[in-house]
């Protein structure tokens, strides 16, 4: 019996950008796996939500607005974790943004809020992860990064370097905690239907840019982000660690 492995039952899930777009997606998945989730973003309506959802389903649903950006509200975040026994068996570092500047108009402010956003939050929360998972003996975390930290894309370079660095945070994370039984992967996405690029894609012309470099023919639909994820954080995916999965429609075949 191969296909239970694929239960997130028993397990709860940590989810940053959860209110909307992939981060939502993935937490309704992941509770439809199984999982109690662990909900946090900034803005409290909209965890509500989607804590609503997940409750629907059976499962429970733990909230937490929280600025991402600052290692003293990700340290306090766990801190309540740990006051309140919630386990941690899972992180997906989901939290991101991008500002879509050319290299020679990226200001200071642009370059520091999304490398702390993309990159620096991924890393202080998979640090407080890591602590908690090495003393368990068990853990599962899974960065969201992006084809754009694989291939060069048009604009966007900063976006590029820090979903770039965390696929090599993801090979180096994995490499020092694998003995701690600690799976460290991330998940590579294309375009997809979400908030954030709802307004690219409403403009024909750069749809049609987009689809002729995609091999499908189509952007993605966030369910189809749910399957490759809850492989990686189950028990399923137990032998993959420091890989990137590509979910990119083919893109990445000949990139952009």
């Amino acid at each position: 019996m191969y296909l239970p492995s694929f239960s997130l039952a028993g397990k709860t899930a940590m989810i940053t950008g959860a209110g909307r777009g992939i981060g939502r997606a993935l937490a309704i998945g992941f509770a439809e796996a199984g999982a109690d989730v662990i909900l946090v973003s900034r803005t409290r309506k909209d965890l509500d939500e989607v804590a609503g959802l997940v409750q629907e389903m059976g499962r429970k649903a733990y909230t937490y607005a929280a600025d991402v950006t600052q290692k003293q509200e990700i340290q306090s975040l766990y801190h309540s974790l740990d006051t309140d026994h919630i386990p941690l068996h899972i992180l997906v570092n989901n939290a991101g943004m991008n500002i879509r500047s050319k290299a020679l108009d990226v200001t200071e402010e642009e370059w520091e809020t999304i490398i702390n956003t993309n990159l620096r939050s991924a890393f202080y929360f998979s640090q407080e992860a890591g602590k908690r998972m090495k003393e368990a003996g068990y853990g599962r975390i899974l960065n969201i990064s992006s084809v754009g930290g694989h291939v060069a894309l048009r604009t966007g370079v900063v976006y590029a370097s820090t979903k770039a660095a965390l696929i090599q945070m993801t090979k180096n994370l994995a490499l020092e905690w694998g003995k701690y039984g600690i799976n460290v992967n991330a998940i590579g996405p294309w375009y997809f239907k979400t908030p954030l690029t709802e307004k690219l894609l409403a403009d024909e012309a750069y749809l049609n840019d987009i689809l002729s470099r995609t091999p499908l023919n189509r952007v993605g639909e966030l369910q189809e982000l749910v399957g490759p994820a809850v492989f990686l954080a189950s028990d399923a995916g137990s032998y993959c660690t420091g890989q990137t999965l590509f979910v990119d429609g083919g893109m990445t075949v000949y990139g952009f």
